[in-house]
């Protein structure tokens, strides 16, 4: 997929840090690398997977191994959870967690032989409280998931079309006659990231605490020019959901988070999950620590302002929750067959074994996504052939070993659960970028860029 770092400006330590910090956001799942031909090329190349709940195998057309024919779970697609393979993650979690110095963790397995939800570490590094499965965090990326899903359920009642231009809902955007709805969810509408733009990248450093509107927020990415054509690359953008966050409030009518909640968390059972509207967190939650400050040190974020990351990154939720999200959004629990058909159509985001479709990734045959944020990192995806989830929640976003730490579990994990489906992401840019670089949240092909041509998967750092 596309990395999710920072992207850190070539300047002062302090201006690194900044931008890398408002990348991190918009990079969860940004690629590096965002290279291809044309949209319509790739789809021919890429067919459509058919979203049907249990049956649901997106790595079927990547020629993914442990597919049964029928689509069923099959046997050896995921190992038994028994008390040998406990101790195999029990084991693995521990050492990724010491050798990448991650506060806490919390993780939950759940397979056809069984469950695995376990908390290690501290939610608190002054307190020493441990880490626990029922806390409160935030999520990053992941969020787009839930975006994403408000969009196709304005598609499934007829208000919302998917080729639509999104200067058909939203006023004011750049060539907006030119780019679909489509093109802004699946990461393709060319537009400049907003996250990648010097000037965002310092006001977000210098004051976290900043409440920013959405308008601000585009308005840094409008004073540059398009990177490319609307729907001729990938790129991991941030820009893309702010949009389509303004696109869920003008055409359903209420807030997005009145809207989520009656039109996503609900439907879904999700009654841990929130959008915020402010910096608070609910209790009990954990503490985040990042190293996206001016100096480089690891400071407590878990009070920074999320309204930069608005429908790109603010969503709060438990592990729980996670847990369950992750195989509804995989399989269309909560939209029309159809609409579910239109998010799987995963094209190449120029990483190997990462396809982006309508706000989700087929990592190894993983369907889901990835968030980053300062404090926090998770990680929610389904494997559909052997009916599996995956789901984590970090305190931390500090790099370790060249890559995001949440890619170090989720790697660690699936090597021990799924050795046929391996959860993988380019590792992050050893040196800094850019500060025009962007980078992703979920990690994909790493890369810098220049503050004219972000590529969406550079080492930056404000990821979402």
């Amino acid at each position: 997929m596309t990395k999710t770092r920072r992207p850190r400006p070539a300047a002062s330590p302090s201006a690194g840090r900044a931008t890398a910090a408002a990348l991190a956001l918009t990079g969860l799942l940004a690629t590096a690398a965002c290279s291809g031909g044309s949209q319509s090329a790739q789809r021919a190349a890429d067919p459509a997977v058919t979203a049907q709940p249990a049956a649901l195998s997106p790595s079927a057309s990547s020629g993914s191994p442990g597919t049964s024919s029928s689509g069923s779970a099959s046997s050896n697609a995921v190992v038994q959870l028994t008390p040998a393979v406990t101790a195999q993650l029990d084991d693995a979690i521990q050492r990724v967690m010491n050798q990448a110095g991650v506060p806490g963790i919390s993780v939950g397995i759940i397979t056809p032989s069984g469950t695995y939800q376990k908390s290690f570490g501290v939610s608190d590094k002054t307190a020493r409280t441990p880490m626990d499965p029922g806390l409160f965090s935030r999520i990053g990326s992941e969020t787009k998931t839930f975006t994403a899903t408000a969009v196709l359920r304005l598609v499934d009642q007829g208000k919302v079309g998917l080729d639509d231009p999104i200067s058909k809902y939203v006023d004011g955007v750049p060539g907006g006659d030119a780019i679909t709805v489509r093109q802004l969810g699946e990461m393709r509408s060319g537009l400049f990231p907003y996250s990648s733009d010097p000037d965002f990248v310092n006001a977000l450093i210098n004051d976290p605490n900043r409440t920013f509107t959405p308008d601000q927020l585009l308005a840094y990415g409008y004073k540059h020019p398009a990177v490319f054509p609307p729907g001729t690359r990938y790129q991991y953008n941030n820009s893309n959901y702010i949009l389509l966050g303004k696109l869920i409030e003008k055409v359903g009518g209420q807030s997005v988070g009145d809207f989520l909640k009656a039109q996503v968390f609900t439907p879904a059972s999700l009654d841990k999950t929130s959008f915020p509207t402010d910096a608070s967190l609910p209790d009990p939650h954990s503490h985040g620590y990042t190293n996206q400050t001016p100096d480089g040190s690891i400071q407590d974020a878990t009070n920074w302002n999320p309204s930069w990351a608005w429908t790109a990154g603010a969503v709060i939720t438990t592990l729980g929750d996670l847990e369950s999200w992750a195989k509804t959004v995989a399989t269309g629990a909560i939209v029309s067959p159809s609409a579910q058909a239109e998010r799987l159509k995963m094209l190449p985001t120029g990483d190997a074994g990462v396809t982006y479709g309508f706000g989700l990734f087929n990592n190894g045959g993983w369907i889901g996504h990835n968030g980053s944020m300062p404090g926090y990192e998770s990680v929610a995806v389904y494997l559909p052939q052997a009916q599996a989830t995956m789901a984590m929640l970090l305190n931390t976003d500090v790099i370790a070993q060249g890559q995001e730490p949440s890619t170090l579990f989720a790697n660690e994990i699936t090597k021990i659960i799924s050795p046929k489906n391996l959860y993988a992401l380019p590792a992050e840019t050893a040196s800094p970028s850019p500060s025009g670089s962007s980078s992703g949240s979920s990690g994909s092909a790493s890369g810098s860029a220049s503050p004219s041509q972000p590529t969406g998967s550079a080492s930056s750092t404000v990821r979402a």
